[in-house]
Parts: structure tokens; C-alpha cells; sequence
């Protein structure tokens, strides 16, 4: 485990490699899981706020599952709330683009103009996911593999991309530039010192 700032951060997320091949896996992601993605406090309000602008492009079973659901649900398994699902399946916010692709209604809005909330920084921040302990201000961030991301992992794998590299938007997004130029050094270093 590496300390940046005051994070801990997996070593998987700066020795293994990653980037997400959509041709292969075709947004699974958005489709598989038990529960949908982990939602901030900030995040639920901007959904509220937004939802006018996102509904056009969300499937008529997304809208159905959040007319009765709501924007986000509460999961009990992993005490978070998230994005609530169709039928115990898709995210409420998945479309699909003419080839079968899973892609997030949220972020075709974004791409079109409609909002400047991209999505979730949890679906952003993928394959990371940040564990928290509130009460103590602990957070970590750690690599969650899964069998559908292993094209992903391949392609990272022939590119040579470690998973920090790929997300660096994402984790400028949730954590800033400073945070981002620290753990790149820091990996930098020890690639050097273990090569």
C-alpha cells in the first residue's frame, strides 16, 4: 500500500495495467453487478438537479425503474447509496448505442451539451473503488478486478498502461492535480527502483 496525501492506495493500482476496451466487453459494467454504482451525497443532489436534462436519453425501463425507485437507492449489502437498477439488472442510466453497446445516459447528456456532470466519479474512477470509514476520514482506494475486464487488462497489458495512468482524469476529478502528480512520482520511483 502506497500513502498519497492522505490516501492509501493499492499497489495493484500502479503495477497493473488497464484500459477499458468497449468492442470487447461491450459496457458490461453498466449491465452486470449486484447493485448499482456508489453514489456521493453531492452526487444525489446533482441527479435531482439534472434528471430533466438525462431523462430523454435513458431507456423507457431505466425511466420506469426510477419513477419507482427513485434517483438512487440505498443498498444495504454495501451501506451505500447508488444508482438504482432495472430490475435487479442494468443501471436505471444505462443506453444502448445501435450496435448493443452499454453506454451511460449521464454522460451522453454531458458529450451533447445538456450537463457538466460527466457521471458518478465512482463509474469514472473504474476499475478503482474507494472504500470509506467516515468517522475516522479513512479512505483507500483499491483495485477491483472482475472477470468482464479482462480484455481490459489485456489491452492495458500490450499498451503498458498501469490503471493510475488511465483513470487520470477520474482521479484529478475526485482528488485533484496534486494528488495525481504525487502518486505518478511516487510510481515513477518505484518502477525505477524495481528495475
Amino acid at each position: 500500500m502506497l500513502i498519497i496525501k492522505d490516501k492509501l492506495v493499492s499497489d495493484d493500482i500502479v503495477e497493473k495495467n488497464f484500459i477499458c476496451n468497449l468492442n470487447a466487453c461491450k459496457g458490461a459494467c453498466c449491465v452486470e453487478g449486484d447493485s448499482g454504482a456508489p453514489l456521493e451525497d453531492e452526487e444525489m443532489r446533482i441527479l435531482t438537479d439534472i434528471y430533466k436534462d438525462v431523462e430523454p436519453y435513458l431507456t423507457s425501463e431505466g425511466k420506469a425503474a426510477i419513477k419507482e425507485s427513485g434517483l438512487s437507492v440505498y443498498y444495504k449489502e454495501s451501506e451505500e447509496f447508488g444508482t438504482p437498477l432495472i430490475d435487479n439488472g442494468p443501471c436505471a442510466f444505462v443506453t444502448y448505442d445501435k450496435s448493443g453497446m452499454a453506454l451511460c445516459g449521464i454522460e451522453q447528456a454531458y458529450y451533447d451539451g445538456k450537463t457538466d456532470f460527466k457521471k458518478p466519479i465512482s463509474c469514472h474512477l473504474y476499475p478503482i473503488r474507494v472504500e470509506k470509514n467516515p468517522e475516522s476520514g479513512f479512505e483507500a482506494l483499491n483495485y477491483d478486478k472482475w472477470d468482464i475486464c479482462k480484455a481490459a487488462c489485456q489491452l492495458g497489458n500490450k499498451e503498458k498502461v498501469p490503471i493510475y495512468v488511465f483513470l487520470k482524469e477520474a482521479l484529478i476529478r475526485k482528488y485533484g492535480e496534486e494528488f495525481y502528480e504525487e502518486l505518478d512520482a511516487t510510481a515513477k520511483y518505484l518502477d525505477e527502483k524495481n528495475n
